[in-house]
C-alpha cells in the first residue's frame, strides 16, 4: 500500500531490459557494431519518451531519477540565467529535491519565494502572479503532490509563466503514468520524471528541457546527452523506463478506473469505520491511487510499525524523509497542527492491488487505531468528557 514510494518492475519491463545487459551491452558512444546497437536503442527510447510527452526527441535528457532531474532543472536555469535575474518561485509543499535545491541557491545569492497553499494543498494563482518580479527567472511547481496527491492547476501556471517570459518547471514524478501530459499544451519548459514510480527500474529518470531554455550543463566530462550530462548512458535502464512509460499510457484509462474505484472504497471504509479521521488533500483533484488521512490521537511511527507487523506497507509521507520524526512539511503548510500532522497515514494504490486488500487494510487499521488510542491519555480524556 505504498506505491508512491516505489513500484515493482513489471515483467514486460524486465524482459525488455535483459537483452541490453547480455547481448546488446555496448557503449553507445562506440562506433563499432556493439556501440551502434546500443545507440539505436538509446535513440529509439528518446523518440518514444518524447512522443508520450508531446516533445521532440532532442528535448529529452536521461538522468538517474527524479531528484537529479529536479536539481538539474532548477540549478541549471538559475546559473544559466543569472544575467537576467536571481528570483525563483516555488511552493511550500514541494518534494525535498526541489526545496533543498532552492535552499542551496538561497545560500548562493538567489532569492526564493515559497508560495502558501490552502487547506487542500492547492496554490492560489493570484499569489503566484503577485510574487512575480522583474528578476523572476523560474517558477517550479509540483504537478501532483507526493504526499497528499493534490493536482495543481498546471495549465494555468504555464500560461502565467509564458505571459511573463519566465521558465516553468514541474516535478511530475507522481503525475507521470497517472495523467495525460502534453508539454506544449501546458506551456511546460522543464519536466522531471522517474521510472520506479511507474513499474520501471530504479536509478533512471528523464528531464524534458524545451529547446529554447538556457541552462548550465549538469555533469561535466564526456559529450553524452548533447554535452549537458556526461557519463555513459545506462541503456538497460533507459529501455526499461521507456517500456514502463509505453505500458502506462497504453493502459491509462483502465489503470485510473481501477485505482479510483479502490481509492474511493478505501477512503469511505476508513471514514465509516474509524472515528476522528481527517482526509488530507483535495477531495476531487487528486491522484487516482492516493489516500492520505490524519488519525487523531495517534503517533505515525507506532502506526506504521503496527501495520508492518500485519503485512501492510504504508507511509506517513514522502519515502525520502521516512527516517525523520518531524511531521510532514506538506501537512504543516496546509494548516494542520503538529499533533494531528504526526498521525498522518499515506496509503497509495497501484496496479497490483486488489479489492479484497482494501477490506484487510481497514479491518487491521481499525484494530491498530483502537489499540493505540487505548494507550493515549488525550483520547482517554476525550472519552471521559463525552
Amino acid at each position: 500500500m505504498d506505491n508512491a514510494a516505489t513500484t515493482p518492475v513489471k515483467k514486460e519491463v524486465l524482459d525488455s531490459m535483459i537483452p541490453y545487459f547480455k547481448e546488446f551491452y555496448g557503449n553507445p558512444s562506440s562506433i563499432y557494431k556493439k556501440g551502434r546497437e546500443a545507440k539505436k536503442a538509446l535513440d529509439e527510447s528518446r523518440e518514444k519518451v518524447a512522443k508520450i510527452l508531446g516533445a521532440s526527441s532532442r528535448e529529452i535528457y536521461f538522468t538517474s531519477g527524479g531528484s537529479e532531474s529536479d536539481n538539474w532543472a532548477i540549478k541549471g536555469v538559475a546559473f544559466g540565467n543569472k544575467d537576467k535575474g536571481n528570483h525563483i518561485i516555488t511552493t511550500k509543499i514541494e518534494h525535498h529535491a526541489v526545496l533543498h535545491t532552492c535552499e542551496y541557491l538561497e545560500r548562493n545569492g538567489f532569492d526564493v519565494t515559497y508560495l502558501d497553499v490552502d487547506e487542500y494543498g492547492m496554490i492560489n494563482l493570484e499569489d503566484l502572479k503577485n510574487a512575480i518580479t522583474d528578476k523572476t527567472i523560474l517558477i517550479s511547481v509540483i504537478y501532483a503532490n507526493n504526499e497528499v496527491g493534490t493536482i495543481q492547476p498546471i495549465s494555468e501556471i504555464g500560461k502565467i509563466a509564458k505571459q511573463n517570459n519566465i521558465y516553468f518547471h514541474t516535478d511530475a514524478v507522481q503525475a507521470i503514468g497517472n495523467i495525460e501530459i502534453d508539454v506544449e499544451d501546458l506551456n511546460i519548459d522543464l519536466l522531471s520524471l522517474s521510472a520506479h514510480k511507474l513499474y520501471g527500474p530504479k536509478g533512471v529518470g528523464a528531464l524534458y528541457i524545451r529547446k529554447s531554455v538556457k541552462l548550465h550543463p549538469y555533469i561535466h566530462g564526456g559529450a553524452q546527452e548533447r554535452n549537458r550530462r556526461a557519463g555513459t548512458e545506462s541503456i538497460p535502464n533507459i529501455v526499461g523506463l521507456t517500456k514502463a512509460l509505453e505500458i502506462a499510457y497504453e493502459n491509462l484509462e483502465s489503470h485510473n478506473e481501477k485505482l479510483i474505484l479502490l481509492r474511493d472504497k478505501l477512503i469511505k471504509n476508513i471514514m465509516d469505520n474509524i472515528s476522528h479521521v481527517k482526509l488530507n488533500g483535495h477531495p476531487e483533484k487528486r491522484l487516482p491511487g492516493n489516500v492520505n488521512v490524519s488519525l487523531k490521537f495517534i503517533e505515525g511511527e507506532a502506526l506504521l510499525l503496527s501495520l508492518d507487523m500485519v503485512g501492510i506497507a504504508a507511509s506517513s509521507g514522502s519515502a525520502c524523509t521516512s527516517g525523520s520524526l518531524d511531521p510532514s512539511h506538506v501537512l504543516l503548510a496546509m494548516g494542520l497542527p503538529h499533533e494531528i500532522a504526526h498521525g498522518s497515514l499515506r496509503l497509495s494504490l497501484g496496479d497490483f492491488n486488489e479489492e479484497d486488500e482494501i477490506d484487510y487494510v481497514v479491518e487491521n487499521l481499525k484494530k491498530i487505531v483502537d489499540r493505540l488510542r487505548a494507550m493515549s491519555p488525550l483520547y482517554d480524556k476525550l472519552e471521559e468528557d463525552k
